[in-house]
């Protein structure tokens, strides 16, 4: 195992963990030193209280910061954590319907697609059409002339987002929740 990987296991190279005979020095507020020698680098940093981090070690002189570094890890640990908190995770909920449903089964099922849209989910309604003789005997239209009545009663609820494709056997849609 060679010292990148050692490194990326346990984070940047930090004080006496620096090899580097010079270095380029940025202060805790920001303010560039300049190159100097490691060891009065350290000694800025231990004057300070303060760790010496090896922020890019790409270049001939690795570039090196004075921070508290436990902070620095805190910090982001919280941002990241705010992050995922913020984050707004878009579920996919499936409705199935059969192609010769009856009205009221039909508004049943609609409650449900309305709850999920409401919800902020995408809804994808798929169509059994599978082994159903009736639709293989009275053709393809049935499918197609259903989803229409179904975004006829969305309305402004959802944006239709995709269809299948007409060579699929389960014939589906996605409706999107319309933005407030």
């Amino acid at each position: 195992m060679n010292n990148r990987d050692t490194r990326r296991d346990n984070g940047p190279r930090m004080n006496n963990r620096i090899f580097a005979k010079s270095v380029q020095v940025i202060t805790s507020d920001g303010q560039n030193l300049g190159v100097m020698p490691t060891s009065n680098a350290l000694e800025m940093a231990e004057n300070a209280g303060l760790d010496l981090v090896e922020i890019n070690s790409s270049g001939d002189v690795p570039i090196v910061k004075i921070m508290d570094y436990g902070k620095y890890k805190y910090e982001q640990k919280k941002r990241a954590a705010e992050a995922r908190k913020n984050q707004k995770t878009v579920g996919l909920r499936d409705v199935w319907v059969k192609p010769f449903i009856e009205e009221n089964d039909l508004k049943i099922k609609m409650k449900k697609v309305f709850e999920f849209l409401s919800n902020g989910d995408k809804v994808k309604i798929s169509v059994m059409t599978r082994g159903n003789k009736r639709v293989l005997a009275q053709g393809k239209d049935e499918v197609p002339a259903l989803f229409a009545h179904i975004m006829e009663i969305i309305g402004d609820n959802g944006t239709l987002e995709s269809k299948s494709k007409p060579d699929e056997r389960t014939k589906s849609i996605v409706i999107a929740p319309t933005k407030k």
